[in-house]
């Protein structure tokens, strides 16, 4: 059997998405996941916070990837949602360039899924503030989609995301699918929510797609494996197949 590497970008202060990852490969033999780390300690609108995210650190992590021969580079965050799409459309093409490997996102993949399925009503949990959540909703906008349900804690500092507990999680969920959209998405993947999609969807009958659960979606598409064998974390692994 042929073995297929992950190769996963995680913000420095992250304790969320590495064993959500490494989770929902759990059971899947010849898969494993693979990780690198540049720094990210606060999410904010302001120029060092926003500082963070340029592009020259992103790459130096990802060739530490390539050194272990990964298949595929995803970069497991969800900062295009604030600074635009095309700055993980930019990004990705930057890597492949510097490594050679197919590289994809968690906002493009999380796009991506929205278009397959035609989705143009969503709805956003966060952690951000509020100006973070507004500049994500209208980059949205823009591109013809509609967050008709939106809920955010008002936290900036990253490794804090990580201690928002279930019961917080159920509340804010609970509290955007009275909007009826046709999906909701925990939009950070700081948050230890993947495991809960599947749950969530069948308590309020839609779609929900976890932004750590869609890069890895990708990473494994990308890589020709069949995403359905990935199961108990929502509908999004049956997506495209």
């Amino acid at each position: 059997m042929k073995r297929i590497r992950l190769g996963v970008l995680t913000p420095s202060s992250n304790t969320a998405l590495e064993p959500l990852t490494c989770a929902m490969l759990h059971g899947q033999p010849g898969l494993s996941a693979h990780f690198s780390r540049f720094s990210v300690t606060r999410i904010a609108l302001d120029e060092g916070a926003l500082g963070q995210f340029d592009d020259s650190k992103i790459i130096a992590a990802a060739t530490l990837l390539a050194d272990a021969r990964v298949d595929v580079i995803g970069w497991s965050g969800t900062a295009a949602g604030w600074l635009g799409f095309d700055r993980d459309r930019m990004l990705c093409e930057r890597i492949t360039a510097a490594t050679g490997i197919p590289a994809t996102s968690a906002i493009l993949a999380l796009n991506e899924l929205l278009a397959l399925r035609g989705f143009t009503r969503m709805a956003i949990v966060s952690p951000y503030l509020e100006d973070v959540q507004r500049r994500i909703q209208a980059n949205y906008a823009a591109a013809g989609i509609e967050v008709v349900g939106e809920s955010h804690l008002s936290i900036s500092e990253n490794f804090a995301f990580a201690e928002v507990t279930a019961a917080t999680l159920a509340q804010q969920v609970a509290s955007v699918a009275h909007a009826k959209p046709q999906v909701i998405v925990p939009y950070c993947t700081n948050l230890a929510s993947a495991h809960l999609a599947a749950q969530w969807e069948q308590q309020y009958g839609c779609a929900v797609y976890d932004t750590t659960s869609t890069v890895v979606w990708k990473m494994l598409r990308l890589c020709g494996f069949d995403t359905s064998a990935i199961v108990g974390w929502g509908s999004l692994m049956r997506e495209g197949c």
